[in-house]
């Protein structure tokens, strides 16, 4: 079925109302008819299975037939703090990450990154993120929209991961893979995780020890030296692998 979302004040406790783009897409693009289902989620972690009873000439109206929890969300609460990347590598970043069950991104200032924005380039960019960050939701059954925050700088960044339960960083100065091993099992049991991901020329030496004064724990990926859309990519795989395993093994 197809799947939705709405803003949660258009629910009551039999029907939701669909507004917006949305309408279009349903009436003109999907030419859907009344007595089709669709899947809504209000972003809350519970998925709507609900019939179209009549379509308004603004909006749609959907009686809800099902009420389920969303099965798709990680019960660990991942946040990817991005550095910005060159070019349009940043939406590629947000589309891959949320398809592996990211919660936030966070796209962070840091001394190598070639990107500079300024504040309305800036929320023309957010603007766009988020829109992307829906469609990825949408595309890979995602329970919520995960939430794309306004660029941090490095600094700000380790302060909003100090209240996270893990933070790892992975670093390519780092070797000791039998130990990364071991932090990613230990961090997929934790209840929130947070991820710093460098921009194409890394981190400086001197960001990853603030970091790792702050609490985070390098890790290694490997011997070989990753691109930062792929860095991200590598840590949210393995972690997710370790999370659903646990949940399959009962732990």
């Amino acid at each position: 079925m197809h799947r939705f979302f709405v803003a949660e004040e258009n629910r009551s406790e039999q029907t939701i109302v669909v507004t917006g783009d949305d309408v279009n897409h349903i009436r003109n693009v999907l030419r859907m008819d009344p007595g089709e289902k669709v899947v809504v989620s209000c972003g809350k972690g519970v998925d709507y299975e609900c019939e179209i009873t009549e379509f308004q000439d603004a909006q749609i109206l959907l009686t809800i037939c099902k009420e389920t929890p969303a099965v798709t969300e990680l019960p660990v609460a991942i946040t990817l703090f991005q550095a910005l990347p060159k070019k349009d590598k940043m939406e590629f970043v947000i589309q891959k990450a949320i398809e592996l069950g990211v919660a936030e991104i966070v796209p962070v200032k840091t001394r190598r990154c070639v990107v500079k924005l300024d504040e309305k380039k800036e929320e023309k960019k957010r603007n766009r993120w988020q829109a992307i960050a829906e469609a990825a939701a949408k595309q890979s059954g995602r329970g919520l929209i995960p939430q794309i925050h306004p660029v941090l700088s490095f600094k700000q960044a380790l302060q909003m991961a100090n209240s996270m339960d893990t933070v790892l960083i992975p670093y390519e100065l780092c070797e000791d893979m039998k130990t990364s091993v071991e932090m990613m099992k230990e961090a997929a049991g934790k209840g929130s995780i947070g991820i710093f991901i460098g921009p194409e020329g890394g981190f400086e030496r001197g960001e990853v020890e603030e970091a790792m004064a702050s609490g985070a724990v390098p890790i290694s990926l490997g011997k070989r030296i990753l691109r930062t859309e792929t860095a991200g990519m590598a840590t949210l795989s393995v972690l997710m692998f370790l999370i659903e395993g646990r949940e399959g093994n009962g732990k």
